[in-house]
């Protein structure tokens, strides 16, 4: 692998930043690092052969910052917390009229998917609407689709099961040229849009927020400012949901939540 030293991703996040408008500069440097070594060794070029690609802007640009944005996910990832979900969120929510989720960072779509199941099985689906965000164009075409590989519905299945999932995950998608489908009536209420929440603001008020396994992406700084935004984004004694390994410790926001679980992060907005 061609691997950048910390200096070098530096430079080139200022020269990112010069040719695209886009900043680099609020994310964890190490996952970075990592990503954007990957990105060179990938693509068989050294730092200053792609800064030369890179001032080509258009294609070439939007390329670069998709493969060093995009997050792999899976359905039901961290089946405890869809059980916590179940019997600690959505049993408060189903006293709404409606029902408003935003997924923020929702990569290809398997967490909004989760939620949509979930929601469907607890019977508030057809009173619910998910907005799922990325940064990244390229999953949210793959994400609106509903398609997924055969290969990895094994273990989305297990994880379904394990969320304690009512019937099988076979019933919420058919199988097309070897791939899952997910089925139409799951899709309905789910609205796929870019959104950057390193610069994007507010668009709408939510009962819930989930934002798991984005934050470890950020440094301190970028957190705080991410923090702010999904507080306002949320109504009151709506919940904020982050995954195992964050916390909202240090975000600045603290006292204005209660924990309704420790070990997975799920909190409500109280003022």
């Amino acid at each position: 692998m061609i691997a950048l030293e910390y200096q070098e991703l530096e430079m080139l996040i200022v020269r990112v930043r010069e040719i695209s408008g886009f900043d680099f500069s609020g994310y964890a440097r190490p996952s970075l690092l990592r990503r954007a070594s990957r990105y060179l060794t990938k693509h068989a070029m050294n730092l200053s052969e792609l800064i030369v690609h890179l001032e080509q802007g258009g294609k070439a640009v939007y390329d670069f910052i998709q493969e060093l944005t995009v997050n792999y996910s899976e359905m039901f990832r961290d089946p405890d917390f869809f059980i916590s979900l179940r019997s600690e969120v959505f049993s408060y929510l189903e006293s709404f009229p409606a029902i408003r989720i935003w997924v923020a960072g929702c990569a290809s779509g398997e967490e909004a998917f989760s939620l949509a199941i979930l929601l469907k099985e607890t019977g508030l689906y057809n009173r619910s609407l998910i907005y799922a965000t990325d940064l990244s164009e390229r999953v949210l075409s793959s994400a609106r689709e509903g398609v997924f590989s055969l290969g990895h519905m094994r273990t989305f299945s297990e994880n379904y099961l394990l969320a304690e999932g009512k019937h099988s995950l076979s019933d919420y998608y058919h199988v097309a040229y070897s791939q899952a489908v997910m089925v139409p009536d799951l899709r309905k209420n789910i609205v796929f849009s870019l959104h950057d929440l390193t610069g994007d603001g507010v668009f709408n008020e939510f009962q819930m927020v989930s934002c798991r396994n984005v934050m470890i992406y950020f440094n301190l700084e970028q957190r705080q400012k991410v923090f702010k935004l999904l507080y306002e984004s949320l109504a009151m004694f709506g919940f904020l949901c982050l995954g195992k390994r964050e916390t909202l410790r240090y975000s600045g926001y603290e006292e204005h939540f209660r924990i309704i679980d420790t070990r997975l992060n799920i909190y409500q907005k109280i003022k």
